[in-house]
C-alpha cells in the first residue's frame, strides 16, 4: 500500500486519533458483538483493522466486563499503520486486557494475511475501504483488500464492516440537480469542488459526469461563482454526496480548531444531550475560545440565547447551527483570501480529508464486489463473503445531520452509516448458507449484480 502524507502524518496523528477518530464506539462494535454471538469457538479470535482511538475496543471491553459472551476467552488483535501512537487506544487495550487478551500488530490492510498469524473468527473495520479507495490505488486497492479478508478468516468466520452510506440511486453516476442558496454552502462549492474533482481519487471521469453550475440562468465556472447568488448544480448524485459529507467534516474540523470563537462538545455524554433524538434535535454544549474572530455582536447574541452550564454554555442545536453557518461563511471568505490562521485551518482539512471519496460504491455494488472479489482470494478452498440474513445489512441514519441538512438544502441526500456483517461461506459444501446469502442479496442488488455473483461462485477456477 502506498504511504502518502495523508496516511502517515495526518489521519494517523495522535491528536486526530485520540479526538476526532475516537467516537461511536458502540456503533463500531455493534456487529462485532453480533458476530461473537454466532461464533461457536470457546476462545474466539477477533481482529480489528484500523482501531483509531480505540473507541470500539473500549466498548467491547465494557460489554465483556458486563457479562456478555460469558465463557468465551476472546483474543483481540488490533492492526494499525506503522508508527502510529494513540494514548486513548493504549488505554482501551489495557481495559480489554482485564477481560480478555489483546495485542497490537502493525502493517497495512492489503498485507493482512502476512500480519495476522492465526485464522480469525471475526474481522472488523470501520471506514477502511473508503480510505483505501481514496489513498490506496482506487478500486484496485479496494478489491485487493477484499481478496485478502477471506484468507485470514476461518470458514464460517465473519467480517463486520461500517462505513458512510452512499445513495439510494442504483448508480453514483445518475444525474440530478441540486440548488444551493445559503452563503456558506455556495462559498464552499466554489472553494472545494474544483480541487476535489481535480485532485481527489473519484470515479467521475466520464463525459456524462460533467458538473455544470448555473447562476441567473447562465453557466458559470465553479471558480467564478458569486457567493451571494443562488446556484443550480447538475451533476452525478455521488458528487452531491461528497459535497454534503465534506461540508460536515469541514464544519467539525473548524469547530475543533477553535478558530470560530466557540468549540462544541463533539464527544462524550455532553455531545448527546437530546431534546428529541428521533428528530435529531439536541442541546449543544459549547465553550468560548480566546480567538477574536467572533464579532462582539454575534458573541453577545449567542450568549443571550444560551444558558450557563457549570464551566461552559448550552444552547438549542438549531440556533447553534445558524450561528455556525454565519461564522463559517466569514471563515471561508478569510481562508479564500489567504488569511493566515483561517487559511492554515482550511489547508489542514483539505490535506487530511478534502481529497477523500466517501461514496465509492452504492450498497448494491458493494455487496456484489465483496461476493465476487472474495471468490478470487488466493486460497485452496474458495469462500465467498456474503450477508446471510437481511438483518445483517443495516442503515443507521444520522438524525442530527439530516435535520441540519433539511434546513439548508431543498432536496438533501440522506446522511447515514451502513453496517454490513459478511459471513465467509464455503463456495462448495454449504448450499444452505449460499442460498441464504443469495436471498439476502436479492433484497439489495439488481439483476446484473446478482448474475455476476452467481457466475463468480459457480464458475470455479
Amino acid at each position: 500500500m502506498s504511504t502518502p502524507t495523508f496516511s502517515t502524518t495526518l489521519k494517523t496523528a495522535p491528536g486526530y486519533l485520540d479526538v476526532a477518530a475516537n467516537a461511536h464506539g458502540e456503533e463500531k462494535a455493534f456487529l462485532a458483538l453480533r458476530a461473537l454471538e454466532r461464533v461457536q469457538t470457546p476462545g474466539p479470535r477477533l481482529v480489528e483493522i484500523g482501531p483509531g482511538g480505540g473507541s470500539a475496543v473500549a466498548f467491547l471491553a465494557s460489554r465483556l466486563a458486563a457479562g456478555e459472551h460469558q465463557g468465551k476467552d476472546v483474543h483481540l488483535t488490533v492492526v494499525e499503520v506503522p508508527g502510529v501512537v494513540s494514548e486513548s487506544l493504549a488505554r482501551a487495550m489495557k481495559e480489554f486486557g482485564q477481560v480478555g487478551t489483546c495485542d497490537l500488530v502493525t502493517g497495512f490492510a492489503q498485507d493482512l494475511a502476512a500480519i495476522v498469524s492465526e485464522p480469525a473468527d471475526v474481522v472488523t473495520a470501520s471506514a477502511l475501504l473508503h480510505e483505501v479507495y481514496s489513498y490506496g490505488d482506487g478500486y484496485s486497492g479496494l478489491h485487493d483488500v477484499i481478496r485478502t479478508i477471506p484468507t485470514v478468516l476461518r470458514p464460517g468466520g465473519m467480517f463486520a464492516y461500517r462505513d458512510v452510506y452512499a445513495v439510494e440511486s442504483p448508480s453514483l453516476h445518475e444525474r440530478v440537480v441540486q440548488t444551493y442558496s445559503a452563503l456558506s454552502w455556495v462559498r464552499f462549492l466554489r472553494m472545494f469542488l474544483p480541487q476535489y474533482l481535480r485532485e481527489g481519487t473519484h470515479p467521475y471521469h466520464r463525459s456524462a459526469d460533467l458538473t455544470v453550475f448555473r447562476q441567473d440562468s447562465r453557466i458559470v465556472p465553479a471558480e467564478e461563482l458569486n457567493d451571494a447568488t443562488s446556484t443550480l448544480v447538475a451533476a452525478p448524485v455521488g458528487i452531491f454526496r461528497e459535497v454534503q459529507r465534506h461540508y460536515i467534516t469541514l464544519r467539525d474540523h473548524i469547530w475543533r480548531s477553535g478558530v470560530l470563537g466557540f468549540v462544541p462538545y463533539l464527544d462524550g455524554p455532553l455531545a448527546s444531550d437530546w431534546i428529541d433524538a428521533k428528530r435529531g434535535h439536541k442541546r449543544v454544549h459549547y465553550a468560548l475560545t480566546d480567538t477574536g474572530r467572533l464579532p462582539t455582536s454575534q458573541k453577545t447574541m449567542l450568549l443571550a440565547l444560551s444558558e450557563r452550564y457549570t464551566d461552559h454554555y448550552t444552547v438549542d442545536g438549531d440556533i447553534f447551527d445558524e450561528c455556525t453557518d454565519i461564522a463559517l461563511s466569514a471563515f471561508l471568505e478569510l481562508a479564500g483570501s489567504g488569511d493566515g490562521e483561517c487559511a492554515q485551518v482550511w489547508e489542514s482539512w483539505v490535506t487530511r480529508e478534502g481529497r477523500e471519496t466517501y461514496a465509492y460504491m452504492t450498497l448494491d455494488a458493494l455487496l456484489a464486489a465483496f461476493a465476487v472479489s472474495s471468490t478470487e482470494a488466493p486460497q485452496d478452498e474458495r469462500t465467498v463473503l456474503m450477508s446471510v440474513a437481511v438483518a445483517d445489512v443495516i442503515q443507521q441514519d444520522r438524525a442530527y445531520y439530516n435535520r441540519y441538512l433539511r434546513r439548508n438544502l431543498p432536496n438533501p441526500l440522506k446522511d447515514a452509516k451502513q453496517l454490513v456483517l459478511f459471513s465467509n461461506v464455503p463456495a462448495a459444501g454449504d448450499p444452505r448458507s449460499l442460498g441464504e446469502g443469495m436471498h439476502c442479496l436479492q433484497q439489495w442488488c439488481g439483476r446484473a449484480n446478482l448474475a455476476r455473483v452467481y457466475s463468480a461462485i459457480n464458475s470455479g477456477r
